[in-house]
């Protein structure tokens, strides 16, 4: 079963240094890429630019290819050209937009519910309030409905880069108005990020419109393995877009998670042993994501 990532990029990690505690750092994460076959993994973290990091890593072990990015929330400027031009400068690959400042986002996990789990980041939001710190929430859309002039310069960055556009934790109106724009302005690799996610999901028929901006849907391991969502749902979603518009990711780095290759090979397995061929749950781990990093 290994073969079904050997090659494979995990697009989707959090690994220390990080803000938050987490399961393993830059450099254990690179050896084990290297040791389990795969060729890469991206560097995700909610607060700061990973390119410098990412550098470093492939400095020291050049088999593993260590992917920068940076997220668009307020440590960063929120949605700020100049910071995505400078993060692409230093050779990040991806930009994911708003996720733990998003007003969407944050409208969903702090509801009001006292029983509700709330996701791993949301304590930060929590310390920063308690400290008296100001984090602003972030939206992409005017007072109109329309993107905002920021966003379409960010777009423009990426466009001109050619790094990978990911969505984030926007709403179902940011996105649909998001991949629209990029798609006009030449963008050329779009992630809809982790589609099964409650405050991000999107239905099959969503998920095809969005492919036909040329975007691919990312399905993460942890949606499912944490009872976010069912896996056969998980499962019914990728069977109807099919492994051409499919990228598998992980969202692991949590402490009290498995690793992400490990992640990765047991999402692979299972789609493997629920009918997926082994060429199909490659084009998912290995071709679609590696011809978007390059």
């Amino acid at each position: 079963m290994k073969d079904l990532i050997k090659g494979a990029y995990d697009l989707h990690v959090h690994s220390a240094p990080d803000v938050l505690p987490r399961k393993m750092d830059d450099i254990e994460m690179a050896q084990r890429i290297i040791d389990a076959g795969m060729a890469g993994y991206a560097i995700k973290s909610h607060y700061f630019c990973t390119a410098e990091r990412a550098a470093l890593v492939n400095k020291m072990y050049p088999q593993c290819n260590a992917l920068g990015a940076i997220t668009l929330n307020s440590s960063v400027g929120g949605i700020n050209p100049t910071a995505v031009e400078m993060a692409a400068r230093a050779g990040a690959k991806i930009v994911w937009f708003p996720t733990c400042d998003s007003e969407y986002e944050l409208s969903h996990v702090f509801n009001g519910d006292p029983n509700k789990k709330l996701p791993y980041w949301a304590q930060i939001i929590t310390q920063l309030k308690e400290d008296g710190i100001h984090t602003p929430t972030i939206k992409l859309l005017n007072e109109n409905g329309k993107l905002k002039d920021e966003v379409y310069e960010v777009i423009d960055v990426i466009e001109k880069n050619n790094i990978i556009l990911a969505t984030s934790h926007s709403s179902h109106e940011e996105t649909f108005a998001l991949v629209k724009a990029a798609y006009e302005r030449k963008v050329e690799k779009i992630i809809i990020t982790h589609v099964d996610f409650p405050t991000t999901f999107y239905t099959i028929e969503e998920q095809k419109e969005l492919a036909k901006y040329g975007a691919y849907m990312e399905h993460c391991y942890t949606t499912y393995a944490t009872g976010k969502i069912d896996f056969n749902t998980t499962l019914e979603q990728i069977k109807a877009l099919g492994a051409d518009k499919v990228i598998l990711s992980t969202d692991l780095g949590q402490k009290t998670a498995i690793y992400p290759d490990e992640g990765l090979l047991d999402f692979a397995t299972r789609l493997y042993e629920n009918g997926f061929s082994e060429s199909e749950v490659r084009k998912m781990t290995v071709d679609n994501p590696g011809m978007l990093v390059r």
